[in-house]
């Protein structure tokens, strides 16, 4: 499973992107991702492991 590390969430929006300890592209995390991995929410800096899948609009990966 992937690792990375968040590198902003915006709680109001409900979306972030998480930066991949692998160097690539970063992933689009939504609020509904983080509620379903039982995590209370995501801050800035912190470490965590993810899985994605394709963006239904094309803009890259998204985590899931």
């Amino acid at each position: 499973m992937p690792t990375g590390t968040v590198k902003f969430f915006n709680t109001q929006k409900g979306y972030g992107f998480i930066s991949p300890d692998d160097g690539g592209k970063d992933v689009f995390v939504h609020v509904t991702a983080v509620e379903a991995s039982g995590l209370p929410l995501l801050d800035e800096g912190m470490k965590v492991s993810f899985e994605t899948e394709p963006d239904k609009r094309g803009k890259g990966p998204k985590a899931v």
